[in-house]
Formats: C-alpha cells, structure tokens, sequence
C-alpha cells in the first residue's frame, strides 16, 4: 500500500522525532502544496478565489492562532474576533500613517499591537482559569468591539464608520485593494499562511511546546517540576494573539476590502473556535480541515439542492448551516472529542498497518 512503512529504520533520537518520520507524510504534503500552488491556480475560478480557497486559508490562520491557546496551552478564550479586529484596524491605521509602508511589513507589525492587547487581557490567567477565564476574555470581545465603534481615530473619521482598504502595491503588483486580482491576493494569503504554520509547528514540537502541553494537562504539577506558569501562559496568549492578529489583517486587506466593528462581533469568534473543535484542540492539520469543512459548508449547501430544482433562500441557506454546524460539533463532542485530525490519525494508522488486523 501507499503507507507501507517497511525498509524506514530510524537509528537516532533525531530521525524518531523528526518531522517527518514516515516519508510518505513529505510525499503527501508535497503533493498538497502542488496542488495549492500550481494546481489550483491554474483551474479555480474567481468565485473559488472568492468564496473559497482565501477564506479558507485565512479561518485556518485564526483557528491555528486560537489553538496554540487553548488546544497546547489550555487557556480558554472567548475573544478571537476582537483580537482579528485589534490586527486589522492596527495594520489600517499603519497604512494610513505610513503610506509608503511595505504591506508586508505592516501585517507583520499588525499582529505585535494584537499580541500586546491579548497580554494585556491575558493577566487574569494568571489568577483565574477555565469558565471564569472565558468570561474575561469574552469581556474583551465586547470592549474592543466597543472601542472600534466609538474611536473614531481608528477609522480615521469616515462618517460610514467602516476602514475601507487602498490599493496597494508591491514590486509594481497590487495586492490589496479593488485593483488588486484574486489570484494575486491568494497567492499572498497563501505565502503568509505556509510561512506562519511552518513556525507554529516548530514551536510546538520544541521547548515551548511541550512546556505549554504540561500547564495545559495539569498546571500545578508544571509548577512543581520547575515551569514558570506567568511566562508560560503569557507567552501563549502573545503567540496566539499575533497570529490571530496576522489573520486579521488578511481578513480585512486580502478578502474582504473593507470592515465595520460589527464584523469582528462575537459570531466571528465562535466562528473560529467551531473550526477548532471540528478539526481538532492541539493539532496544526485540524485546523485546515475544520476551516475547510465550515467555509464550504454553506457553498455546498446553496448549491447542491439548486442542481437538482430546489431553490433555496439565502437565509434558509444561513439556517441550515447554523442546525448542521451546531449538530456537528455535537457529534465530534460525543464520537471523537480530537475532532477531523483524529479521523485522518486513524486513517493513517489503518494504512500503515495494511492488510493486518487492528
């Protein structure tokens, strides 16, 4: 079979903890980013673009971001789509300030002042953990929320209280704005959201890592053998926060091209943490299934009843997606708590193990 394991001996600590310790997992990811990076844009359509692959990369990068909080470190949190918005309106007003500014280097620094606020509100786990914790990072979605409606700095006082993102150019190529093509746009996306989970994955398997795994399984026991539970839980909200910063600013610059404060409402937040239970609490690969099952959950839905005669509303679309959504998370709580990466675990194992019995 495609899986079998025969002939790959490891004679090092290194090789049995290497990355990639089954050379069939490089094969497939190699075979998935052709996939991403040739196939697809050579064959997707502008709707695809749309609708699709770019949301899907960005709800990947938030999910990525709200799982090294709470699926490696377990820290609850509540607050994803505000701190989606401190990242987009932070990178807006750098834009603005900065005219002349690389975009590049304003998401990046877009995602500091994301980290910064995510600290900030992340002091009460220090003292506070589980529901209590979610309640105070959920009172951070509304504050922040609150702030993005009534500061009117923040959108540089346009009357529609929206940001509505410039064209902006990069080596003589638009990458954001209304001139900007979708093709152009996804490749962006697509650049930034490989280079962040290369480093998310190095930082769990390494140091980091495992120091956020032992606060996350039992912390008074990290404590006891040595780990300092502020820098620890601190460092994950700062991580998390600039990664969900980052996803902020694609959200607004890269897909949507402009934003109110209600888009960074609570529905966005839950959004994000559906993704994360369906695709699974402390794994990298879980997050893209999950995003790829909610962002083409509501497309398949609107169209597969249309191809065979029944027309369908727009909010009756909106509420089925809700009723399946909610009837999903249900069932993975109950069948497989470790979500779609727990499926493709086992699948994985059952290949390597063909024809055997297990």
């Amino acid at each position: 079979m495609f899986y079998r394991t025969a002939g790959q001996f490891k004679t090092s600590y290194e090789a049995d903890h290497a990355l990639f310790p089954i050379r069939q997992d490089a094969f497939l990811l190699g075979v998935v980013l052709v996939f991403a990076f040739i196939i697809f844009p050579l064959t997707a359509s502008e709707f695809t673009f749309r609708a699709l692959l770019i949301p899907v990369l960005i709800y990947s990068l938030a999910a990525l971001g709200l799982n090294i909080l709470t699926g490696y470190a377990g820290q609850l949190s509540l607050g994803t789509g505000a701190f989606m918005g401190v990242g987009a309106y932070a990178c807006y007003k750098l834009i603005t300030i900065f005219p002349e500014m690389n975009i590049v280097v304003a998401i990046a620094l877009s995602g500091f002042f994301s980290a910064a606020i995510g600290v900030l509100f992340g002091l009460p786990s220090l003292r506070i953990k589980g529901f209590y914790l979610a309640i105070a990072t959920l009172a951070a979605q509304f504050f922040l929320v609150w702030l993005f409606q009534k500061w009117a700095w923040l959108y540089n006082y346009n009357a529609s209280g929206a940001i509505q993102v410039p064209n902006i150019d990069m080596f003589g190529i638009t990458v954001s704005g209304p001139r900007a093509t979708a093709i152009t746009q996804y490749y962006f996306v697509l650049c930034v959201v490989c280079v962040i989970t290369f480093f998310a994955i190095n930082i769990t398997r390494g140091r980091i890592g495992r120091m956020w795994k032992a606060v996350r399984d039992m912390d008074i026991a990290a404590e006891l053998v040595g780990i300092n539970l502020m820098r620890s839980k601190l460092m994950a909200f700062f991580v998390s926060s600039y990664v969900v910063g980052i996803a902020g600013a694609l959200f607004v610059f890269l897909w949507r091209g402009a934003a109110e404060a209600n888009l960074f409402d609570i529905p966005l937040s839950f959004r994000v943490l559906f993704i994360a239970i369906i695709g699974g609490l402390g794994s990298i690969l879980g997050n893209f299934l999950g995003a790829i099952l909610i962002v083409a959950l509501p497309v398949i839905i609107g169209s597969v009843p249309q191809a065979f005669g029944i027309p369908l509303d727009s909010a009756m679309v909106e509420h089925l997606n809700i009723m399946i959504i909610g009837a999903l998370i249900i069932a993975f709580l109950i069948i497989e708590p470790h979500g779609l990466a727990r499926f493709w675990a086992m699948i994985r194992e059952k290949f390597i193990l063909w024809p055997f019995p297990h």
